[in-house]
């Protein structure tokens, strides 16, 4: 069983609503290197990451502590949306995380499928470096909750999962961002 510790990418510049693929900010690099801090005697370890600038940002400080190079995973990004335009997207968005995974259309959950899958194919202990719906699939898919949000993990904040080819199990789930506005939603 390998043990999987996914990373909540560190706060953004922007948002869906004002930019596509928004870096770290001031913040984001401070949370980025705080998760690196914590890791640091873990390792080192596989450093995978969501392709997202924002995931690999926050990867960049524990991946050089370490000497290792992440591997980038497509499966790993961001919830796919529907719809282009940034002001439509954060609304799609705003509706899909008040839903469960059984609402929602076929692409979606074959994403979904996509992210438990990757996690099943770890056979060593690995750092991931992902977004908060992703880490929802996952903490959903290890403690049975079917809701597309089952917590908003605090940008940074790291959530513990053993995994093999066929189960993951919640060992400890992230810092729980408790001051979300989701209107002003941030993934």
């Amino acid at each position: 069983m390998a043990r999987i510790y996914l990373v909540r990418h560190g706060k953004t510049k922007g948002e869906w609503a004002t930019e596509r693929d928004p870096s770290l900010d001031p913040a984001g690099r401070e949370q980025a290197g705080a998760a690196a801090r914590s890791l640091a005697p873990l390792g080192p370890l596989k450093i995978e990451s969501s392709p997202y600038a924002r995931a690999l940002e926050t990867s960049m400080p524990l991946a050089e502590i370490w000497n290792v190079t992440p591997t980038v995973d497509e499966r790993l990004g961001e919830i796919p949306s529907p719809v282009d335009g940034l002001t439509d997207k954060l609304q799609w968005l705003r509706e899909v995380i008040m839903l469960t995974w059984l609402d929602l259309d076929g692409n979606l959950k074959a994403w979904r499928n996509g992210v438990i899958g990757a996690l099943h194919e770890f056979e060593e202990d690995t750092v991931l470096f992902s977004h908060s719906i992703a880490i929802n699939v996952v903490v959903g898919e290890a403690t049975g909750d079917d809701h597309v949000v089952c917590f908003w993990p605090e940008n940074g904040s790291i959530t513990t999962i053993d995994a093999n080819k066929s189960v993951l199990r919640l060992i400890k789930r992230g810092i729980e961002d408790t001051h979300n506005n989701w209107k002003n939603i941030k993934v």
